[in-house]
């Protein structure tokens, strides 16, 4: 009994008791003061992902100035060239539906008859398809909630867009003499310090690269299929499967839900075209973004595929849509950041990949062989 009593370590266990409890107060100040916090984090990691240009242009004597004017340019352009494809998707969907609004009406009865009578829905015969749907409580506040949402959703990107720039460019502008600070700070770590900001920037990096790869596929391969089949809008439906996938998993889920119910909508009641819109979602997100991308991209940035899906949860919870598209990447620098702090060394063991283990593992045994 004394032995297991002499063995128990009360510091540790208190400290990561202590831990636990910090990380319930930092998650709830992260999700409180959102609206400032976020687009702070957003200019972090835009400025790591940008600095190497900016090293490249300093190392071809570019004024410093001139360098950040360049990064911030190709920033704005890259948020502009965002919302100008989700402004043109939609619409384009908009004006095709306005079109051919008698012949979507026509479908949308027909969907709706059945679904009325399968599910015993209010149906009045002679009201519109439209007005049967408003005269249902639930979808009227739906699309109260939704419009409201939408409007709010608009104004805080808008908002936070101007403020996700100026943070960048202070970003940048502090990256210049941030090293000094770094010396001067802790003069005894800086080369530790040193080498897990370059892991951050490496393998951010590489997760953007491999992501972007993998979206620009399921986009392609989403367009072609789309197009053999004669779904309308296929271009439309690559380009939003692109960004969506973006977010790990759900993202495509999200995605492939909205495509089918067009495609019901559009072939109805043909079923062999819909079951082909189905059958091409369902294999490519087997096969692309739910085995291919967490296995790929986890070893790339080195992260269980399990913890990407948790931290999917958790970033999402705390930021919402803005917290799933950072998820991976700030999971990535909790890890690092854990890995170069001795006593947080499990926790990035424990979030690691197998891979990543492995070889962690395989270099500490080659040590210990060595001493």
């Amino acid at each position: 009994m004394n032995k297991v009593f002499r063995t128990f370590h009360s510091g540790r266990a208190l400290f990561f008791m202590m831990v636990f409890i910090c990380i319930i107060i930092a998650a709830a100040v992260l999700k409180i003061a959102s609206t400032v916090i976020l687009p702070f984090t957003i200019s972090a990691l835009l400025a790591f992902v940008m600095f190497p240009l900016i090293k490249i242009l300093d190392n071809i004597k570019c004024p410093r100035t001139i360098s950040i004017f360049l990064v911030v340019t190709i920033i704005v352009s890259g948020m502009y060239l965002f919302g100008m494809v989700l402004f043109t998707s939609g619409k384009m969907i908009f004006e095709q539906f306005q079109a051919n609004e008698n012949h979507y009406e026509i479908r949308f009865k027909l969907i709706y008859d059945w679904a009325a009578s399968l599910f015993d829905l209010p149906n009045d015969e002679a009201l519109s398809i439209w007005q049967n749907l408003w005269d249902q409580e639930a979808i009227r506040s739906f699309v109260r909630d939704a419009t409201i949402s939408l409007s709010n959703i608009s104004f805080q990107f808008a908002s936070s867009a101007v403020l996700v720039v100026l943070f960048t460019i202070f970003f940048l502008f502090e990256a210049g003499f941030f090293r000094e600070k770094l010396i001067t700070a802790f003069e005894n770590r800086i080369e530790r310090i040193d080498n897990m900001g370059n892991e951050i920037i490496n393998q951010i990096s590489r997760y953007l690269g491999a992501k972007f790869l993998f979206s620009l596929a399921n986009g392609i391969i989403y367009s072609v299929a789309f197009y053999l089949i004669g779904l309308e809008f296929a271009i439309v439906w690559g380009v939003i499967q692109f960004l969506m996938n973006f977010i790990p998993t759900l993202g495509s889920i999200a995605a492939g839900v909205v495509i089918s119910l067009f495609a019901l909508l559009q072939f109805w009641p043909e079923p062999g075209p819909v079951i082909f819109v189905v059958a091409v979602i369902l294999i490519v997100n087997l096969i692309l973004s739910n085995i291919l991308d967490p296995k790929i991209i986890g070893d790339h940035v080195g992260i269980s595929p399990l913890i990407i899906l948790v931290s999917l949860s958790i970033w999402g919870y705390i930021w919402g849509f803005a917290g799933m598209l950072l998820a991976v990447p700030m999971t990535v620098i909790i890890k690092i950041v854990c890995e170069y702090i001795p006593i947080m060394e499990p926790v990035s063991i424990l979030i690691g990949s197998r891979k990543s283990v492995m070889a962690k593992k395989t270099e500490h045994d080659k040590n210990e062989t060595q001493s």
